[in-house]
Parts: C-alpha cells; sequence; structure tokens
C-alpha cells in the first residue's frame, strides 16, 4: 500500500528514481543515455526524432507532475489539470514568454521521449524485471485562450497575448502501477525546490531511495553515481568538482549529516551518510 502524502510531498516511482533520465550537465550531447544496473540488463533513454533527451529543466516539470497527482489523490485515469502560469509559479520559475515555451517543450518531450527497459526497469506489480517500452506521459493537451480571454488581456498589462490557457496530462500507467502498489520514494517538494543545483536535486532523489531501501550510510562507486545521475564527466578530479558544490548544499540543506570521496587503493567511492528525515 503506498503511503498518504502530507502537505507539499512528492510521490515518486521507486524504480524510475534508481535510473538515469535526465541529463544534469552542459553538455549539448544529444545522443540516447544507456546504463546498466546489473549485469546483462540494459535501459536507454530515446530522444524522440529531433529533439534531444530530457535536461535539468525536465527534471523539475517531472517533480512538480508527481506532485500535483499526489495532491489530486492519485486519480484512477491518471490525468491531472492546471494552468501553465499556476505550474510555474509552484516550481518557483518567473512567468514570461521563455518560461511558458521551455514548460510546453518539456511537457511534450516527456510524452514523446521514449524510456527502454531490457530487464532494468522494476515491474512491482508483477515482482519481475520489465522488458519494453513507455513514456512519462502517454498524453499533453495544452490548450490557448479562449478568443473572448485574448481580447481581454488589454485590461491587464502584466500578461501578454501568448499566455496559454489550461493544460492536461496523463502519467504513465507503468509508473502509476508502481506507485500504487507502493513501491515509492517520498519528496519534500519544498524542499527539493529549496536546492539551488541540479545535481544535489538529483542527488536527494537517490538518497530518498537509499533510505527506502532501509540505508542509513550508503557507500556507492564514483563512476556508478556518476552514471545513474548521469554526468558527462569521467575522471575522477572532475567528477569531484561537480559532486562537491553539490554535497556543501545537501548538507547546508540538511538532507545528510556527511558527504565524502574517497579512494580506496585504486578505486573511489562516495560515501553519504544520511540526515534524519525532515518533515
Amino acid at each position: 500500500m503506498r503511503r498518504r502524502p502530507t502537505g507539499r510531498a512528492v510521490v515518486l516511482d521507486r524504480s524510475l528514481e534508481t535510473l538515469p533520465v535526465f541529463r544534469l550537465s552542459d553538455s549539448t550531447e544529444d545522443a540516447a543515455i544507456s546504463f546498466s544496473p546489473e549485469p546483462g540488463t540494459r535501459w536507454r533513454v530515446l530522444p524522440a526524432p529531433g529533439d534531444r533527451v530530457p535536461g535539468t529543466f525536465d527534471q523539475d516539470v517531472y517533480v512538480e507532475l508527481f506532485h500535483r497527482y499526489a495532491e489530486a489523490a492519485f486519480p484512477a485515469d491518471g490525468s491531472i489539470s492546471f494552468t501553465l502560469h499556476a505550474f510555474l509559479r509552484s516550481m518557483g520559475r518567473r512567468v514570461d514568454g521563455r518560461t511558458y515555451e521551455q514548460l510546453r517543450s518539456a511537457l511534450v518531450r516527456l510524452e514523446r521521449t521514449t524510456l527502454e527497459s531490457s530487464g532494468g526497469y522494476h515491474d512491482a506489480k508483477t515482482g519481475t524485471p520489465m522488458d519494453g517500452q513507455f513514456t512519462i506521459l502517454t498524453a499533453v493537451s495544452i490548450d490557448r485562450r479562449r478568443v473572448m480571454d485574448r481580447e481581454q488581456l488589454a485590461l491587464f498589462p502584466t500578461l501578454t497575448a501568448a499566455e496559454p490557457g489550461d493544460a492536461r496530462v496523463t502519467l504513465s500507467p507503468v509508473l502509476r502501477s508502481n506507485i500504487e502498489a507502493g513501491h515509492t520514494v517520498m519528496l519534500s517538494a519544498a524542499r527539493y525546490a529549496a536546492l539551488t543545483s541540479p545535481v544535489a536535486r538529483r542527488l536527494y532523489r537517490l538518497l530518498e531511495v537509499a533510505r527506502e531501501e532501509g540505508h542509513v550510510t550508503w557507500r556507492v562507486g564514483l563512476d556508478r553515481i556518476a552514471e545513474q545521475l548521469p554526468l558527462a564527466q569521467r575522471f575522477p578530479s572532475h567528477l569531484q568538482r561537480v559532486l562537491q558544490p553539490a554535497h556543501e548544499i545537501l548538507l547546508t540543506a540538511g538532507l545528510v549529516r556527511d558527504a565524502a570521496i574517497r579512494q580506496y587503493h585504486r578505486d573511489w567511492y562516495v560515501d553519504y551518510m544520511l540526515a534524519s528525515r525532515l518533515t
């Protein structure tokens, strides 16, 4: 059974949280993301033709979508409705023409990006690895304001003629099935939004997976976490430069008690000591 969310909680599918979906570096590479959770398995994120894989803004949209799904009491059909204006405000983003376009593009990208599992995604309902493809969103509809509404916009100088109206999206039945089965992690929307780094936000999501799996401390190989986040950097010195600022943000936020990158013989690891769950 899934836990009942309280306040500004975000309930996410634990299986998806362990897998890389969103690029977090400034790399312009648009190649598919590929990851092997276990030997003999594969997970791929395949961009739609002419598009790129989801990025940092898309990560925040994804979290806000599932925040709203929980707030709506997990509707059976997986559909949620909102205005783009209210959605951006809830994300803590400036509301202007550029961010409207970013949000429209992100929603379409989450519908068109293919997630492909060859034994890499865990289906909690059946208790078996999944072989198949799915998308985070199965439907996206964004309606412009009605003509009558647009005629009134001149009375409100803070709005623009391009301001959209209502949006309606449907969340993947694959992800909803795992949430229904209670295979979840729970974030605080407020604490997620307060983290100022996309890498820190992604680490927060991974650390909540470790917590749900009963870990108080979590040791992970440096190369492994680079693939899980994912990061484009591969050399230990480069990865440390990316992770260290994110670790400082997590420490300041009280989400970890300690985070350290250490070398043992020829191998590098990251050691996390989780803080008590904050309410």
